[in-house]
C-alpha cells in the first residue's frame, strides 16, 4: 500500500504520532497533536502459539485453509507475527503438521508474512510427569539430527525455533547442529541438572520456554532448573503472563531476575482461547474445563491444561502483575521476541509496517483492539470492542 499515513498515541509519552508507510514498510514517523487517538505499537510478536478460535494446529487435522484462518483470527487480537507450535507427537503427525503450515505459506502472502517460521516444542523433553506436562509420553524421543533433517526436507526449511530438555545423552550436540543451521533452541519441559543446563548453553541454546511452568510441582530449593536459567545471562526467558500460569509475585520476581531486555511474553493459545466457558474435549488433555475468566484446567481437577488468553491480554495482565508501565509490557510482546522472529515488533523507519491501534486504561486486563495493520494492509478493523 502506497501513501498511507495511521495516527495514534505513542504508550510511552500519550503524545500524538503519526505513522507514514509506503511500499509496505515504515517511512515517516512524525510528531502531531492527537489527543482522542487510540494507543498506536508495533504488531504484537507471539513465539508460541498452538491454535485459537477452535484451530488445532496438534489435532492431527490441520489443513493449509485452517492455518490461514488461524491468521485471520489472530489479527483481531492485534498478533501480526506468530510462531505455529507443534508439540510432542509422531514424526509423521509433526511432518504432516509442518507440511500443511508451508503450504498455507505458499498460497497465502498474509500467512507467509505472519509465519516467519514454525516452533516445534518437543519431542525432545523429559519424559517424567510434571516437566512433560500435557505432552504424550509415547510420543517422548530423544533429540535426532536425521529427524530434523527430514522435518526441513519436507517442510523446506521451516523449522526455527525448537524447545528441548537437555538431559537427554547427545542433546549438546544435536543443539551445536542445529543453530549451525540457524535454529533457535530453548530449554523446556525439562529436569535437568544445572551442569546439563549449562552445557545446553555452551552449545548455543539461548531461550528458556515458559519459565516455571512444564516443571516437576515439587522442586529441591537449590539447586533447580528455574534458579539455573534465571541466573543465565545467555538465556531470554519466555513467561506465560495470564494470571494462571504464575502468580504475580513469582512473575514480578522472575522478570525482575532477568531483567526487561532478556524477557519475552507468550500466550501458549490452544484452540480454546476465544470460545465459550464450558467443558470440551481436546485431543491433546482430554476432557477439560473452560472458566469465563480464561482458565483452561484438566475437568475435576485444579490443574492447568493449556492457555487461553490471547497475547493482548498478556499484555495487560502482564503490566498488573509487575507494576509495569504499557510501553515496557508492550516490549515484551513485541521488540524482545521479535529478535527471534526476524527482527519484527519494532516502530521504526525501514520496519515493516506491522502495526495495531488499541484502547487501553491504567488497571485494565485487556488492549482493546481497535485495528491492525500487516505489511501496511488493514486486516482487521473492530466494529465495536475487541472480543
Amino acid at each position: 500500500m502506497t501513501g498511507l499515513r495511521v495516527t495514534g498515541r505513542d504508550p510511552a509519552t500519550g503524545e500524538g504520532v503519526t505513522v507514514e508507510i509506503d511500499a509496505g514498510r515504515i517511512v515517516a514517523i512524525a510528531s502531531c497533536q492527537a489527543p482522542d487517538a487510540p494507543f498506536i505499537a508495533p504488531g504484537l510478536v507471539d513465539l508460541q502459539v498452538n491454535g485459537f478460535h477452535g484451530i488445532d494446529l496438534n489435532d492431527g487435522a490441520v489443513t493449509p485453509g485452517k492455518v490461514i484462518e488461524l491468521v485471520a483470527h489472530l489479527h483481531k487480537v492485534g498478533v501480526t507475527t506468530f510462531l505455529p507450535t507443534l508439540i510432542t507427537a509422531s514424526k509423521e503427525a509433526l511432518i504432516a503438521g509442518l507440511v500443511a503450515i508451508a503450504e498455507a505459506r505458499t498460497v497465502s502472502p498474509g500467512a507467509a508474512h505472519a509465519i516467519p517460521f514454525v516452533h516445534v516444542e518437543g519431542p525432545f523433553i523429559a519424559p517424567e510427569d510434571g516437566p512433560r506436562g500435557a505432552h504424550p509420553a509415547e510420543h517422548v524421543r530423544p533429540p535426532d539430527v536425521q529427524e530434523l533433517a527430514e522435518w526441513q526436507a519436507a517442510s523446506g526449511g521451516l523449522v526455527g525455533m525448537i524447545t528441548l530438555s537437555p538431559h537427554h545423552a547427545g542433546a549438546s550436540g544435536f543443539i551445536r547442529h542445529a543453530t549451525d543451521q540457524g535454529i533457535h533452541v530453548a530449554i523446556g519441559h525439562t529436569a535437568a541438572t544445572p551442569a546439563q543446563i549449562e552445557g545446553a548453553v555452551t552449545a548455543g541454546a539461548r531461550m528458556s520456554t515458559h519459565l516455571g511452568n512444564g516443571a516437576a510441582a515439587m522442586l529441591p530449593r537449590h539447586p533447580n532448573m528455574i534458579w539455573s536459567q534465571l541466573a543465565e545471562d545467555r538465556l531470554t526467558a519466555t513467561f506465560i503472563a495470564d494470571g494462571f500460569h504464575l502468580p504475580a509475585e513469582t512473575f514480578k520476581a522472575m522478570l525482575r531476575s532477568k531483567g526487561l531486555e532478556r524477557a519475552v511474553l507468550v500466550s501458549d493459545l490452544t484452540a480454546l482461547g476465544g470460545l465459550p466457558a464450558g467443558t470440551y474435549e481436546q485431543a491433546v488433555g482430554g476432557r477439560v474445563e473452560l472458566s469465563a475468566e480464561g482458565r483452561i484446567s484438566v475437568a475435576g481437577t485444579p490443574y492447568l491444561a493449556g492457555a487461553a488468553l490471547p497475547l493482548c491480554r498478556n499484555v495487560a495482565i502482564a503490566a498488573r502483575m509487575a507494576g509495569l508501565s504499557l510501553a515496557e509490557s508492550l516490549s515484551l510482546a513485541t521488540v524482545n521476541p521479535g529478535r527471534f522472529a526476524a527482527g519484527r515488533g519494532r516502530l521504526a523507519v525501514g520496519h515493516p509496517a506491522d502495526l495495531i491501534l488499541f484502547d487501553w486504561t491504567p488497571g485494565s486486563e485487556l488492549l482493546d483492539i481497535v485495528a491492525t495493520f500487516a505489511a501496511a494492509e488493514q486486516v482487521f478493523r473492530a466494529a465495536g470492542p475487541a472480543a
